[in-house]
């Protein structure tokens, strides 16, 4: 599971914005948000650089 739409929120980002900047569609972007589909690793590194977090703050524990 991802915090990719709890940083977002945090940060006051769209998912739209990260779509575009990661050259992905908005529905892509939104499946990670919801947790309906994870990124793959190099996916996760780039949101990571692109919204200047560690890759570790976009995952939760379980």
């Amino acid at each position: 599971m991802n915090r990719i739409k709890e940083v977002l929120k945090e940060k006051g980002i769209s998912q739209t914005w990260l779509a575009k900047k990661l050259d992905k569609s908005y529905n892509t972007i939104n499946e990670y948000s919801r947790n309906v589909r994870q990124p793959s690793l190099e996916d996760l590194y780039r949101i990571a650089k692109i919204l200047e977090v560690n890759p570790k703050d976009l995952l939760k524990e379980e």
